[in-house]
């Protein structure tokens, strides 16, 4: 049965955050508040994190997963950019924006897209998520918690707790998320293409 940890948005404890991280060790399945809604995250190490996340949305192999990073060096390990690509990560993170990458070889084949090798790499501009980042030491794998067949996302854990307390192995509770995504850019296409559009405006980047 999942964990709940309570946590203060503005004052969180540590020593909870320290708590709900340890149980990604074992191959848990956490739900972590976002800028933009809750998600599910695994460590990136897990090789079954990919099928665990997947299975929990309902999605096949073609579904692009994400890399929460803590910040740009981070983000520099794990996908392949130019110094324009750069340039604009560094406008926009941390912030609601997902992007598409080309993967480098740091990120293993089980994760990243099947057919076109890419990953989605996201900074969020949440203080739980990024102190949650900031205890692993290490990017987590993640997806955007959505219900099998649904369109909107998780954000609160009234929506969700029930039905998956048995999934997951922790939920943190820093009250709702906003509940619109983040916006969707794909980096390795020319011209840059916006693939969803979320709470991020392209023009504040340039785009």
């Amino acid at each position: 049965m999942a964990i709940v940890y309570d946590l203060h948005p503005d004052d969180p404890q540590q020593r909870l955050i320290n708590q709900a991280a340890g149980l990604l060790a074992n191959g848990g399945i956490l739900a972590i508040p976002t800028d933009s809604s809750y998600a599910l995250v695994a460590r990136l190490d897990d090789k079954d994190a990919a099928d665990k996340l997947r299975s929990l949305r309902g999605l096949d192999d073609r579904h692009h997963l994400t890399l929460l990073c803590r910040d740009l060096s981070e983000i520099s390990k794990f996908a392949q950019v130019d110094n324009q690509q750069y340039r604009l990560l560094k406008a926009a993170t941390p912030g609601p924006w997902t992007f598409i990458l080309e993967a480098t070889k740091d990120v293993p084949k089980r994760v990243h897209h099947r057919s076109r090798k890419t990953i989605g790499i996201r900074v969020p501009e949440h203080k739980i998520a990024l102190m949650f980042l900031e205890t692993v030491g290490a990017p987590l794998l993640a997806t955007t918690f959505i219900a099998p067949g649904k369109d909107d996302p998780f954000t609160d854990i009234q929506d969700f707790q029930a039905d998956y307390q048995h999934e997951l192995a922790g939920i943190i509770d820093a009250g709702s998320c906003s509940g619109v995504g983040t916006t969707v850019i794909d980096l390795t296409q020319t011209p840059v293409e916006i693939v969803r559009r979320g709470s991020g405006d392209p023009a504040t980047i340039g785009l």
